[in-house]
């Protein structure tokens, strides 16, 4: 048996149209899903957020119950990411927690660090600064180390700089957050200034 061209495609349209045709036809039963016992996004609080690994700001939606993490996923709505996420941000959940070796339940990941902590000149132990007290140490050291080293005049022309400090941006920073660290960094006259950036 022979078959055209013209013949192949009014078979194919028939057989789609009959096909079609039979699942509207036919009975069908009417599904009530009911709530699903054991589905972890029950009763879970969502609030969208940007990854912390890199600087590209993917969307991420983080889902919260009883003030404990439950889900991270990729934020469809998110102009930059679209839902998805690379394995740096698909595996921040392990930031927060981890399983159990024991017995295979989800715990607080005890290795998280949750304050500052300063080991001290000759001191083999770490310290547990606030978060005050870091701040304050640190912007200390900063302007006694600037006002130390700070040169305004080299070779007979003006400089205004400090080379005694460096300034190394994270990955972890947004656009916006790399903008005022660059201003910073700028604004006390620092010449080595970097920023690590990529995945």
């Amino acid at each position: 048996m022979s078959i055209t061209r013209r013949g192949f495609f009014q078979l194919t349209g028939a057989a789609l149209f009959s096909s079609v045709m039979y699942e509207f036809a036919g009975q069908s039963t009417a599904l009530a899903l009911g709530p699903v016992q054991g589905w972890k996004l029950v009763d879970v609080k969502e609030t969208s957020t940007i990854c912390c690994y890199c600087s590209g700001g993917c969307g991420t939606i983080v889902s919260v119950r009883d003030g404990k993490l439950v889900n991270i996923e990729g934020d469809p709505d998110h102009p930059i990411n679209r839902g998805g996420l690379c394995s740096k941000g698909s595996s921040q959940f392990g930031v927060n927690s981890v399983y159990d070796d024991k017995n295979g339940e989800r715990i607080i990941n005890p290795n998280r660090l949750t304050m500052p902590k300063v080991r001290r000149a000759g001191q083999s132990e770490w310290e547990e600064l606030s978060w005050e007290q870091a701040i304050g140490e640190i912007s200390a050291r900063i302007k006694k180390t600037r006002d130390e080293n700070y040169e305004t005049e080299a070779d007979g022309v003006t400089v205004n700089r400090c080379e005694a400090i460096a300034h190394f941006g994270a990955a972890a920073l947004d656009n916006e957050e790399g903008y005022i660290a660059q201003k910073l960094a700028r604004g006390l006259g620092l010449t080595y200034i970097e920023h690590q950036a990529r995945i």
